[in-house]
């Protein structure tokens, strides 16, 4: 996970600060050391690792703080506040034309950051909000980038405008703005070509296209795993092509994430974006602040809370809250509710979001492929044994552990962790009383 060995070492110092009554000059002078040593091994850049420590030390020595009731607290405060300006202060949004005007976003970075993945992931953000996206597959070279475009476009529901490898890209482009007004499309995607390193004719052609194009967005892709690298990467692309905004991808990787708190210092463009993962829904808005609160291991409830609209199906959660009403709770039921979380990621990564949570869980393993195994369980039942959980006896059990590929004792652990649903479920009934109008929690765990 990004920054866990950064979040770790910042978390020691400051769990050092909030044990002190009183914190002198050297106190901090001293924390202080220890954070800059956690930045720089995180790679983030050292220029703003000397800046950082500069802004944080004028303002953590005043005598408020020294002399505060509670100084360890207002040090953290501090470190919070300066990161996050570090890292842009407020979320950027990616602007649009008015009404049916088309927005041209030009995506480009070197190839193996993910930029054809981000590209399609970014469709489908736009999709989800009501706007019309058009992907247009330029990169003309790469084996299968064409294809691979069209692949996630379909997955996207996103349709992809494709002139095949015998066409040049700033003919693509002009091709695909025809027919993207002749569809009532409004959002025009371009997934340029990389290179293995920054070159000359790359960059000829971004620029050439900018040239013959009005380009509303130029967004840099840049795999977050490659450190400083990434830092260096965007300062080359601004300097000659200029770019509008950053897309961090590979986040969830084991990375020490120090792109995340230098690219903005360094380049002056705001990251959009970060990719969480390989699905095409793994792709979340950049907020510095819940950021910020990750790396301090404060938690992210807000972006959980984010995960968890988009995971739950409105429809099928009036249906569940209807058959608690009633008392009524099966197998289709509870596996409903796993394929939520499933959506929302991994267990370990909606468990890290919560306050005081994360750091208890960097030694703790969560198998997330148990859900898998829940629904091969789940799926080797009779309809008639998921509707009416009773049914199922030592025989039966033997028989689905048998479909499943299971032991029989996944099966017996998945019918008592589904009588414990069950059972709370009808507490949930009779607290609820029938009383028309009452209202539960939308979003329901089966753990």
């Amino acid at each position: 996970m990004a920054f866990e060995s950064l979040s770790d070492k910042l978390q020691d110092v400051f769990r050092r600060l909030r044990g002190k009554g009183r914190l002198t000059e050297a106190d901090i002078n001293e924390a202080m050391k220890e954070v800059r040593r956690a930045l720089l091994e995180a790679d983030v850049n050292f220029k703003v690792v000397r800046q950082f420590i500069k802004n944080v030390n004028e303002k953590a020595l005043g005598q408020d703080v020294l002399n505060g009731l509670n100084p360890g607290q207002m040090v953290i405060k501090i470190v919070k506040d300066e990161m996050e300006e570090l890292m842009g202060s407020s979320v950027t949004e990616i602007s649009l034309r008015p009404g049916s005007e088309i927005t041209v976003i030009m995506m480009c970075g070197l190839q193996g950051a993910g930029k054809t993945t981000t590209a399609a992931k970014l469709a489908g953000q736009f999709k989800a909000k009501g706007q019309r996206p058009l992907l247009v597959a330029c990169d003309v070279y790469r084996p299968a980038a064409i294809s691979q475009l069209e692949t996630n476009g379909s997955r996207q529901n996103v349709p992809v405008f494709s002139m095949g490898e015998n066409h040049s890209p700033v003919n693509i482009v002009k091709a695909a703005l025809e027919h993207a007004r002749a569809n009532g499309q409004n959002v025009v995607i371009l997934d340029t070509a990389g290179r293995l390193h920054i070159d000359d004719d790359m960059m000829q052609e971004l620029i050439h296209i900018k040239e013959q194009v009005m380009v509303d967005h130029t967004i840099l892709v840049v795999d977050a795993m490659t450190g400083q690298d990434a830092v260096n990467v965007a300062q080359n692309f601004q300097e000659q092509i200029g770019v509008s905004g950053v897309i961090l991808t590979k986040l969830d990787g084991d990375t020490r994430g120090g792109a995340a708190l230098s690219i903005r210092s360094v380049t002056g463009c705001p990251i959009l974006y970060i990719g969480m993962g390989e699905k095409l829904n793994d792709l979340e808005q950049f907020y510095p602040d819940r950021m910020a609160s990750r790396i301090l291991g404060m938690g992210d409830v807000l972006t959980l809370i984010d995960k968890a609209q988009n995971a739950v199906d409105e429809e099928k959660a009036r249906e569940l809250e209807q058959k608690i009403r009633k008392a009524e709770f099966s197998y289709d039921d509870f596996l409903d509710q796993l394929q939520q979380v499933r959506k929302m990621g991994g267990m370990k990564d909606i468990l890290s979001m919560l306050p005081g949570v994360g750091s208890q869980m960097k030694d703790i393993s969560i198998d997330d492929n148990a859900i898998d195994r829940v629904e091969a369980i789940i799926h080797s039942m009779t309809r008639q044994e998921r509707a009416n959980p009773d049914l199922i006896n030592p025989s039966r059990k033997k028989r689905i552990a048998d479909g499943a590929g299971v032991p029989i004792a996944e099966v017996n652990r998945l019918c008592r962790q589904f009588e414990q649903s069950r059972k709370m479920m009808k507490q949930m009934s009779g607290m609820m009383g029938g009383k028309r109008g009452a209202r539960i929690g939308k979003f329901k765990f089966p753990f």
